[in-house]
């Protein structure tokens, strides 16, 4: 049965699909979280894909507005928007089946790791969002850390200075890179955001070690398709690290214990990792 939350697009879905009617769609739950939810709606071989998002999701509309429609950016086409005061909808267009967290194989990380490097490659014209001074922000946001984080400010405050601003996905991890068989897409772009590190190799790869896989290729991919250097991109892969983990612990500690009562569980782990990376950059 389709949530009835779907009857405010189902205008655009009927347009898309050419289904006769709400009642002849096939509905697919591909994922429900408490601040989201995705459908596939389907009618013969025509589909589209759905998400209704509340709280940090209930914006995606936004980055679209200003990343991925006018950058071009490697992301589903947004087909119709709607927004209330409690949640919004998005209906996209479907990209694909597979996700590399289904198929977790050496050449899709490799393919990623180039579709990483497009999505930097960007030219943008405003500023970082995530300036050094942030760093202090979110921790004391966080409420949690008990360790000194200026040697993270400082590296951050040199990448400002020595590498160029692009955008920042925010959550490019396994789940949320999607291929049809032939080209790579990146969905889920709500967290999206300016700046000059590289989290989201850095979650890339972490991933990528966690399944065995080398990280050596991937790096090398990546540089290649991006036409940077090593030197560079190891600094910008740990402060995008640290970025990254002040991301995720601030999500949990504002939204994640509400929504995701599970992820109390990921905050130790999560300032662990985040203590490696501040002791890799001292």
């Amino acid at each position: 049965m389709l949530p009835d939350w779907l009857e405010v697009v189902s205008d655009p879905v009927l347009e898309a699909t050419k289904a006769p009617g709400t009642g002849e769609l096939h509905g697919e739950l591909l994922r429900q979280w408490g601040s989201s939810e995705v459908w596939r709606l389907s009618y013969g071989l025509r589909s589209v894909i759905v998400k209704r998002g509340t709280d940090g999701q209930a914006d995606e509309a936004a980055a679209y507005e200003r990343f991925v429609v006018p950058l071009e950016l490697p992301a589903p086409a947004l087909l119709h928007r709607y927004r209330s005061a409690e949640a919004g909808v998005l209906v996209l267009a479907d990209v694909g089946r597979v996700t590399l967290e289904q198929e977790p194989s050496a050449s899709g990380f490799l393919a990623a790791a180039e579709l990483a490097a497009a999505i930097r490659s960007r030219e943008v014209s405003q500023g970082s969002e995530f300036p050094p001074e942030r760093v202090k922000e979110m921790a004391d946001r966080i409420g949690r850390i008990d360790f000194d984080l200026s040697p993270l400010t400082e590296a951050l405050a040199a990448l400002h200075r020595d590498a160029p601003v692009g955008v920042v996905h925010g959550d490019f991890v396994p789940k949320n890179l999607v291929t049809d068989g032939v080209r790579w897409t990146a969905i889920d772009w709500p967290g999206a955001y300016l700046a000059p590190h590289l989290s989201d190799l850095y979650t890339l790869l972490r991933d990528a070690e966690s399944l065995g896989h080398d990280r050596a290729p991937i790096v090398a991919h990546y540089i290649d398709a991006a036409g940077t250097n090593l030197a560079l991109v190891e600094r910008q892969l740990l402060v995008g690290g640290g970025c990254f983990y002040l991301v995720a612990l601030r999500f949990i500690v504002e939204e994640g214990l509400r929504t995701i009562p599970d992820s109390v569980n990921w905050i130790d782990g999560l300032l662990a990792e985040l203590a490696d990376i501040v002791g890799g950059l001292s």
